[in-house]
């Protein structure tokens, strides 16, 4: 652990001041890293998410011979403090664990969770002659597949993927200013025979495409979409969940931030708001309805309790107009 600096001077000060804790939190910076050993494939992967992440990204391009993040944490630790990020990607290869690349969250300098992916049919950003969206867009993200929903291991990897690549919360979104998609398709691949033995069941299929607008005749512009790459095939290998303590407290939202509830005012899934009235009981009987010949009652029609009470009713005399 790295000590605590005292600043020197106002410029030291506001370097570390940015480094507290916020209400409102920075932009999640991510650094790339290789480990010991590493191959083309590996290296190219890292490089092109690495592209995606830009600007919030820094890439290491030397190896590192300390970096067993399931087995010691220490070394990115330091690199969590020293850089003031929280988020990771580890590449590596070996032959018990060919083409892999472990991505990790930080919290309070510590690591909050770890999922391990190995790589399959890698088409990198190079291969796809196609053109490219700009640096800082934040991306549009489709996930499909029940495995999100219903596994804890995929569901941990689709909030990791949201976190990588949020880029900034922002309030209004324009539509010329997206620019590119982030596809994750997970499949349930039990019945398949995979050629990964240390892999969990189900593969998952990350893409990447650029959205064409074009001429429809209409306001609204077609879209198209035209993949822009890199492509993976993902197989899950090793994971490490955070704890309920520590991710409660790494999740949780400060009272001011949380938005006041208004009694009997909801929002329902689509960010409508929905009101409640409550009134009193309405009797019918007492409704004024429009004087018509065929609505006026009849004797037959009054109870017994109504002509009692009628005739308690001493009549109206008119005056007469002098």
């Amino acid at each position: 652990m790295l000590k605590k600096i005292k600043p020197k001077n106002a410029r030291s000060k506001r370097a570390l001041q940015k480094r507290e804790p916020k209400i409102e939190e920075n932009v999640k910076k991510a650094i790339f890293i290789r480990s010991s050993s590493t191959n083309q494939l590996v290296n190219e992967a890292l490089s092109d998410l690495c592209k995606l992440k830009k600007p919030d990204a820094i890439s290491f391009t030397k190896k590192n011979n300390t970096i067993h993040p399931f087995d010691d944490d220490t070394s990115l630790n330091f690199f969590c403090e020293k850089n003031d990020t929280s988020l990771f990607v580890i590449g590596s290869h070996s032959k018990k664990r060919p083409n892999n690349l472990t991505f990790i969250r930080m919290f309070d300098g510590q690591i909050l969770d770890m999922v391990e992916v190995g790589i399959e049919n890698a088409k990198p950003l190079s291969e796809f002659k196609t053109s490219k969206c700009a640096i800082g867009i934040k991306p549009l993200f489709l996930f499909v597949g029940d495995l999100f929903e219903n596994s804890l291991v995929y569901k941990t990897f689709k909030n990791m993927l949201l976190d990588f690549y949020h880029g900034q919360t922002v309030k209004n979104i324009n539509l010329s200013g997206l620019e590119h998609v982030i596809s994750v398709t997970a499949i349930d691949s039990s019945s398949e025979q995979s050629s990964d033995p240390r892999a969990i069941p189900g593969i998952v299929y990350f893409r990447v495409y650029t959205i064409q607008y074009k001429k429809s005749g209409e306001k609204t512009p077609r879209v198209e979409l035209e993949e822009m790459g890199p492509s993976y095939n993902f197989r899950i290998r090793r994971f490490k969940f955070a704890n309920d303590d520590v991710y409660k407290l790494a999740t949780r939202i400060p009272k001011i931030n949380k938005p006041k509830k208004i009694k009997n005012i909801d929002v329902n899934e689509m960010g409508d708001k929905i009101g409640r009235i409550h009134l009193g009981k309405q009797d019918l009987s007492k409704l004024q309805t429009r004087k018509m010949k065929g609505l006026k009652r009849t004797t037959e029609d009054y109870t017994e309790v109504d002509l009692e009470e009628m005739e308690e009713i001493p009549p109206i005399k008119k005056q007469k107009a002098s």
